[in-house]
């Protein structure tokens, strides 16, 4: 049930009748008209823009479009007042027999109860995490991770169908450095000095790798050159790296439907075969690029390149995907890999890159849009920062990593539940304060707690209820006498849980899992509001000794809005939680 789309199919269904009855000249589109709160609750229960958006078309005054539409929805009996206000917006009051019904529908549909089929079922591809194959995953890749798995959830929830997808970048130099630093970690377990000289990696994390290639070689590699051991070093170490990486996917609650390889590109024909197909649309050329902004000439050395015509699908210059000498830039096989993930039949394409990727965006997306011929959307997410603190006080490096903090780290000091959640209070792009101390209060100011303290107190009603006998079964509350809800606070607690089927397909629009937090912090505050209430009004409260059916209705309501936030907490990954201690 999605309130909002059913007021608005009642706005629409007005507007039909006001052009058969030939107030309104035909043709007019109706993809503008808009059902929404108002932005202040005063002016009612919901509003819509019909008037404004169509007025243009329709040649006539804003205001005798809503005077004509404001009695048309007056004759629907969920409506109980129509104000025509300002130049012509339309505020809507509705029945609390309406209200009474969103809670119905969330008992009787459970979990379910907000999912929609915005996404008709329509393929995309969330690329995220797609850390390096050279260590542990760190703070920045936890944030990434939790917003890349988030977004999924929300688009299944929302009716796509969804694939989460990790691409190994394992084909570039870092995986040499990786191979010569596990190297060093083979001579340590030999019992030699190991010489990790700048540029290596110095974490403890690859002393387990050298102890394995110790097993596998024994001494047989101390004295060979590199040439000897570089490729099989190069490949056991990145398996292993893959292989704790995914459990630190794990830890947190990940789990990727596909892992493509950058090596796998290489010697396949892919590259080639994507670069040829934009040849072939006249797109790729031998040119020169213009000196980078900051560059004085005698800083250039201009040479030709083997060009992709980006400028044609909205990039600010065109991009080089071969040097000089003929290797591929490493645009290349991100062409191909994008473009195989075009000819895998996704509708939508989703990247999820830390921001350092910033100068990455226009670049894919017109590579993106040439090879699909405009028909595949690509959105690239960059993630910000996270700033790790311990009671306000900058949150030391691990000692294992080295020069950084791991996922594990994070996820050992705070939790998985509590770590996804917070990674969510801010919106992606913005950068993010993560205090270990502060998250795992018990205060208002703790987003997660508040929400859990939240589904813990309706917990605790249905336990209390159930020792008293009363049924507290989803089809039981949602068949009780729920016109007993008609306090004005329980009125606006339900009011809120409506707006959960908008806000989930507004999110999923948006590919914005933030906002599912957000909403539920609300919810919560709506809820420990409502509780609070009862202290001073014994008839709010949820339990009332004596009247099962009064307190059956006013546990519906409670139930209710648990359900809602286990959905909302499902799709941010995190279980919710039955009761505090």
């Amino acid at each position: 049930m999605n309130l909002f789309a059913e007021i608005r199919l009642l706005v629409t269904d007005s507007l039909t009748a006001l052009v058969t009855e030939g107030v309104l000249p035909s043709g007019l589109d109706f993809a503008q008209v808009a059902v929404e709160p108002p932005r202040d609750p005063a002016h009612g229960d919901m509003a819509t823009n019909a008037a404004m958006v169509l007025a243009k078309p329709a040649g006539m005054p804003p205001r005798a479009i809503a005077e004509a539409l404001a009695a048309r929805l007056a004759l629907d009996p969920r409506v109980t007042a129509v104000e025509v206000a300002g130049p012509g917006f339309l505020n809507l009051r509705l029945a609390a027999n309406v209200w009474q019904g969103v809670v119905k529908a969330a008992l009787v549909e459970g979990l379910s109860f907000g999912k929609s089929n915005a996404g008709a079922g329509r393929k995309v591809n969330v690329e995220f995490v797609s850390a390096n194959p050279t260590g542990p995953m760190h703070v920045g890749h936890v944030r990434g991770a939790v917003v890349g798995d988030a977004l999924a959830r929300l688009l299944a929830f929302a009716g796509w169908n969804v694939t989460r997808e990790y691409y190994i970048n394992d084909g570039g130099a870092q995986v040499d450095v990786l191979a010569r630093s596990a190297y060093e970690r083979y001579r340590e377990a030999n019992g030699l000095e190991p010489e990790i000289r700048e540029g290596l990696y110095p974490g403890d994390y690859l002393i387990p790798v050298g102890e394995a290639l110790k097993a596998r070689f024994g001494d047989t590699l101390l004295d060979k050159g590199e040439q000897y051991w570089l490729a099989e070093i190069r490949e056991i170490a990145s398996a292993m790296m893959m292989e704790e990486i995914r459990g630190d996917l794990a830890a947190l609650g990940v789990k990727m439907d596909v892992y493509s390889s950058e090596k796998a590109l290489y010697g396949t024909g892919q590259i080639e075969a994507a670069i040829d197909t934009l040849r072939g649309m006249g797109l790729i050329y031998e040119g020169v690029l213009e000196p980078p902004k900051g560059k004085t000439p005698e800083d250039w050395e201009p040479r030709v390149q083997t060009l992709f015509r980006s400028t044609a699908h909205g990039d600010d210059v065109d991009r080089p995907v071969m040097k000089s000498d003929g290797s591929w830039t490493y645009f290349a096989p991100d062409i191909a890999y994008h473009y195989n993930k075009v000819q895998r039949g996704f509708d939508e394409l989703i990247d999820i890159f830390g921001a350092d990727h910033g100068g990455y965006v226009k670049r894919m997306k017109a590579a993106v849009s040439a090879l699909s011929n405009g028909r595949v959307p690509l959105d690239i997410k960059l993630v910000q920062l996270v700033k790790l603190y311990k009671n306000g006080e900058p949150f030391k490096m691990s000692k294992r990593a080295g020069t950084f903090v791991t996922l594990r780290d994070v996820v050992e000091q705070a939790g998985a539940d509590v770590t996804r959640f917070m990674m969510l209070t801010r919106k992606n792009d913005v950068t993010l304060d993560f205090d270990f101390a502060k998250v795992l209060e018990q205060s208002k100011d703790n987003p997660v707690f508040y929400v859990q303290y939240a589904n813990a107190r309706i917990n605790s009603v249905l336990r209390k209820a159930r020792e008293a006998g009363i049924d507290c079964s989803d089809a039981a509350l949602a068949n009780a006498d729920l016109a007993i809800l008609s306090h004005p606070a329980e009125i606006a607690m339900a009011q809120k849980l409506a707006e959960w089927p908008r806000l989930v397909e507004i999110a999923a629009k948006g590919n914005e899992p933030h906002r599912v937090a957000f909403y539920l912090y609300e919810l919560a505050s709506e809820f420990h509001s409502l509780w609070n209430k009862g202290n001073d009004d014994t008839s709010l409260r949820f339990f009332q000794d004596g009247n099962a059916a009064t307190s059956a209705a006013k546990i519906a309501l409670a139930r209710a809005t648990g359900v809602v936030i286990s959905a909302g907490l499902g799709i941010l990954g995190v279980t919710p939680v039955e009761e505090m201690r």
